[in-house]
């Protein structure tokens, strides 16, 4: 598998790493899995492993380059690049992926990430993503998993999905990872969808939770943890005085309590086939 647009930074010696992948654009509500591998990434101490080059892949129109100035004012572009990174932990080695959705050919795009799995002989693939949902923010965030594979399904909990219809990137990645003879799972956090626009540290910690958990190292949730406190006081200030959607909002605690006796645990995936119906008609709202 081909690696011709990959740029690499450095060729670190790594012991059959785990891939973890995420996303910015619209698998990426409330932020919540760009700002879990950036979690990663920095409190890990990740090293920078290779670039892929975005100009095959993006509709600069659409996500575009960014105009810096540096100390002495002289201007630089800087282009919106999905970065990877790697890391030896313990327990296990990780390489993570992070950027924006590329826009255009998602086939040689994937052709990239195998190559790069191929290359330092990655044994399993995860990807984080996040969705807008009928869920209060008042409560321990729902995370749903999903696997092709019947091994990851029984030593994690994970589900089968049934889903048809229109799919992003994540999609069309595990589909190219798994046709390659890769393990792959995808976990998705529920984001309040009255709070689309707050980015929500409180999901993105979820996630980082449920991934160290099934890659075998301690999550690093320090910042998180203080970032999801004040997540809960600016939503709870967002919805303020405006009674609707107070009501709204003691409406999906009834719900949520009345079906998990409020202790919804975050380190194990909601087994709940509402969960999964709104991951599928989210997915399908993006056509």
């Amino acid at each position: 598998m081909g690696t011709e647009h990959v740029r690499w930074l450095s060729e670190p010696t790594l012991t059959r790493p785990v891939l973890i992948a995420g996303f910015t654009g619209w698998n990426d509500a409330g932020d919540a899995s760009s700002v879990a591998l950036r979690t990663m990434i920095e409190a890990w101490g990740a090293n920078a492993l290779a670039e892929i080059d975005p100009e095959p892949f993006t509709d600069f129109a659409t996500v575009r380059p960014q105009v810096k100035l540096d100390d002495v004012r002289q201007r630089s572009i800087v282009w919106p690049t999905v970065g990877v990174w790697s890391v030896s932990l313990p327990g296990t080695d990780v390489i993570l992926v992070l950027g924006p959705e590329p826009a255009l050919r998602w086939r040689a795009f994937s052709d990239q990430i195998v190559g790069i799995c191929d290359r330092f002989g990655v044994t399993m693939a995860v990807s984080l993503g996040a969705l807008l949902a009928d869920v209060p923010h008042s409560r321990p965030v729902q995370l749903i998993g999903t696997a092709t594979d019947d091994t990851l399904i029984e030593r994690f909990e994970l589900q089968r999905s049934q889903y048809e219809g229109p799919t992003g990137i994540v999609g069309v990645l595990h589909d190219a990872l798994h046709r390659s003879g890769l393990a792959t799972a995808s976990l998705w956090a529920a984001v309040p969808g009255y709070a689309s626009q707050v980015s929500s540290p409180k999901a993105a910690m979820a996630l980082v939770e449920r991934a160290c958990t099934m890659i075998g190292t301690p999550a690093p949730l320090q910042s998180l943890a203080t970032g999801a406190a004040e997540y809960d006081a600016r939503v709870a200030a967002l919805i303020g005085d405006d009674d609707d959607m107070a009501e709204y909002l003691s409406r999906l605690e009834e719900i949520v309590d009345d079906v998990d006796d409020g202790s919804i645990n975050t380190a194990e995936p909601v087994d709940s086939e509402e969960l999964m119906n709104e991951v599928e008609q989210f997915l399908r709202d993006q056509e």
